[in-house]
């Protein structure tokens, strides 16, 4: 008997890049693999470069265009696989494509922080498939477990190590004894964070994936504008060595919860108890910790970024809708922001913290430290002092459970006492 030929599905990519590379290369080493799985065959048909002159690596140039009309009138293409990065331009071809009736998988986390709901509405408006598993967490999945296996469970707080590269510069500083500058230097020579790191080390990258799992949580319109953030520049060795003596180890983490009726969405470094299961997580490794009303609470672990384990994510997707196409049931599972839900502002948010100052080594110093904390509703769980120079002590606070409008004005108070010199860091405790 002849061999039966296979239904092909033909696809798009934008971007050729690191990760647009990965995925061609995928594509290819899974070609076999494909029709066994799916049932058709994966064909890229066209790659979208700048310059289609200049040749690419591993990619076959007769595929290579630089006109993106004609990839969206080719009635043969399905599938738009967008991962050129940026917003404006990638944000027109996206909805150009979803309005054309093509399906769209992305990794643009930048884009769906920014426009996740005008992109969304026009996938339901064109019943087309917008899959982005890899926009958050690279190849650990996280998007299609929170839209699809726990929907049937109230999310009550997500808690993410989402990105690698201050989760490497943190280790470094706890397990090393390194300072911020070594660590990051480090990180650089390994390719762990880029020669400007600010979208790392500043939360700007963690936020931008926060708001989009604040959104398929909660159903609302959270932005990367309305996440708070908060890097970690300011952490000091010392702040990692008494932090760990008291039992703690300092993440950069992105939280999400309802409190009080709105959506708390920060990004910023915390203190998390060592049999934490997010205080495990070393190196350059994510996590993102979830608890439901039903399912209590789960961890999902692994690789966040990186030319392939990002490509495995896309390729996940692109497999997803290449089987909701031979089934007919494109856009049947859509993300729809029903609820408007405000975003509590940082002032209004509950922590404790960790208070590490430098104060006057003499009797009554902690009395009058404690007044002022009083005078503005703020307690303490506990104190202790630690080295003293020069008639000069480190005075350490762990504060109770308090309104960080109440923790601002407290700290604002203490620098106007005399005896304190300087509080040299101010830490959100979980």
């Amino acid at each position: 008997m002849p061999e039966k030929k296979n239904e092909v599905i033909h696809a798009a990519l934008l971007g050729a890049g690191t990760v647009g590379g990965g995925l061609y290369r995928l594509v290819k080493k899974m070609k076999k693999e494909i029709p066994h799985r799916i049932g058709c065959e994966l064909d890229i048909k066209k790659v979208l470069v700048r310059d289609a002159s200049k040749p690419r690596k591993g990619i076959d140039e007769s595929v290579l265009t630089d006109n993106w009309d004609e990839i969206l009138n080719d009635k043969d293409i399905q599938i738009v696989i967008e991962l050129m990065g940026g917003t404006s331009l990638a944000k027109a071809h996206i909805i150009d494509a979803l309005n054309a009736g093509k399906h769209v998988v992305t990794a643009n986390k930048d884009l769906l922080a920014q426009h996740g709901e005008e992109i969304f509405a026009a996938a339901r408006e064109n019943n087309c498939d917008i899959q982005f598993e890899a926009a958050v967490a690279g190849a650990i999945p996280i998007i299609r477990p929170l839209m699809q296996n726990m929907a049937g469970d109230n999310i009550t707080e997500i808690m993410g190590i989402v990105n690698g590269t201050t989760n490497y510069i943190l280790t470094m500083m706890t397990e090393e004894k390194m300072s911020y500058s070594e660590a990051l230097k480090i990180a650089q020579e390994k390719g762990y964070a880029e020669s400007d790191p600010a979208s790392d080390v500043e939360g700007l990258d963690a936020a931008r994936k926060l708001a989009i799992m604040a959104q398929l949580i909660y159903h609302t319109n959270v932005t990367f504008e309305d996440v708070y953030k908060e890097g970690i520049t300011a952490i000091m060795p010392d702040d990692i060595r008494y932090t760990g003596e008291l039992g703690y180890v300092i993440k950069l983490v992105g939280i999400t919860k309802l409190t009080e009726g709105k959506v708390e969405a920060r990004v910023h470094p915390i203190m998390l108890k060592k049999d934490h299961p997010l205080a495990s997580v070393r190196k350059s490794f994510n996590a993102i910790f979830v608890k439901g009303e039903a399912m209590d609470e789960a961890m999902f672990m692994g690789r966040g970024a990186g030319s392939m384990p990002t490509a495995s994510a896309v390729l996940g997707d692109v497999l997803d809708v290449m089987r909701n196409i031979r089934m007919g049931c494109c856009g049947r599972v859509q993300v729809e922001n029903y609820r408007d839900i405000p975003v509590k502002p940082i002032d209004e948010t509950k922590n404790n913290y960790f208070i590490r100052m430098k104060v006057e080594d003499r009797p009554g110093v902690l009395a009058e430290i404690a007044n002022v904390l009083g005078d503005n509703k703020v307690g303490i769980a506990n104190v202790s002092q630690k080295d003293t120079r020069d008639g000069v002590a480190d005075l350490l606070f762990i504060i109770e459970e308090v309104k960080e409008s109440h923790m601002v004005e407290a700290c604002c108070a203490m620098r106007g006492l005399d005896c304190v010199y300087s509080i040299a860091n101010v830490i959100r405790v979980y």
